[in-house]
């Protein structure tokens, strides 16, 4: 069987370990990575990746997370949630400053200077670009703590969310920048004229209240307890007897190297 992704995966996670040092570690799983209640909400949410199969990829997450828990890493994935929910209700328990290693954008609305940023892949995890309030600020000319409130009335073509009717991206940003919050935007436009963005805003209320609920993240999924603290980086029997099985015991030697201090 394949397994290029865990390989691939596992050397990730290791010179991660090293490079960032962190006291406590979990990995995020996408147990339902287009639940039902988003998609009664949006029908169109990620309608485009429905049917494309993955079938290599699919078949080494299951090793990938065997080898994780093996090593004393906790993989955290609840049914009907995806892995940015499980993110939102793991950071209100991390003790000190939060690093979210992610290529998905709509993390960065989880930003809050100084004690969540996010670590965006540029070169696998060798570059690693880092996400804060001050560049969100240059990035989308928004207040820094915005960025879910732009992505609700901007909509975003890769989850298969069309924004508010006439709502662009430089739209999105002019309001947001100029009233300072969803919330301030939607107050603007039912006191309004009804005329120009603010009232294509009221035109899309029903469309707001529902994409509020899709595309920020939640932060009541229910993970139950898990214990992130960094494991010791013993190779335990189970744990060289997975790698041996699966070819992995270069990247899984990596990764217990980097986890011991």
């Amino acid at each position: 069987m394949p397994v290029n992704a865990a390989y691939g995966f596992l050397n990730m996670l290791a010179r991660l370990v090293s490079d960032r040092d962190p006291d406590y570690l979990v990995c995020a799983d996408d147990a339902d990575w287009r639940p039902q209640w988003r998609v009664d909400l949006v029908p169109s949410y990620k309608t485009h990746r429905v049917g494309v199969p993955q079938p290599v990829l699919d078949a080494q997450m299951p090793v990938i997370a065997e080898v994780l828990q093996a090593a004393g890493i906790p993989v955290a994935g609840v049914a009907d949630w995806e892995a940015e929910d499980v993110i939102g209700a793991l950071i209100p328990r991390c003790p000190g400053r939060v690093e979210i290693v992610s290529g998905d954008r709509d993390l960065f609305q989880l930003v809050r200077d100084p004690d969540v940023v996010v670590l965006y892949p540029l070169r696998g995890v060798s570059e690693l670009s880092l996400i804060n309030e001050r560049y969100i600020e240059r990035k989308y000319g928004i207040p820094g703590r915005t960025y879910g409130d732009y992505a609700i009335l901007r909509g975003d073509t890769s989850d298969g969310l069309p924004g508010v009717p006439g709502i662009g991206e430089k739209t999105a940003q002019a309001l947001i920048s100029r009233y300072g919050s969803l919330s301030a935007v939607l107050e603007a436009a039912m006191t309004g004229d009804g005329t120009g963005a603010l009232g294509k805003v009221r035109r899309g209320l029903d469309y707001v209240d529902r994409a509020t609920q899709v595309v920020l993240i939640s932060n009541e999924a229910p993970i139950g307890e898990i214990d992130m603290t960094r494991p010791s980086g013993e190779a335990t029997p189970e744990l060289m007897e997975l790698a041996n099985k699966y070819g992995l015991k270069s990247p899984v030697e990596r990764l217990l190297s980097a986890l011991r201090r």
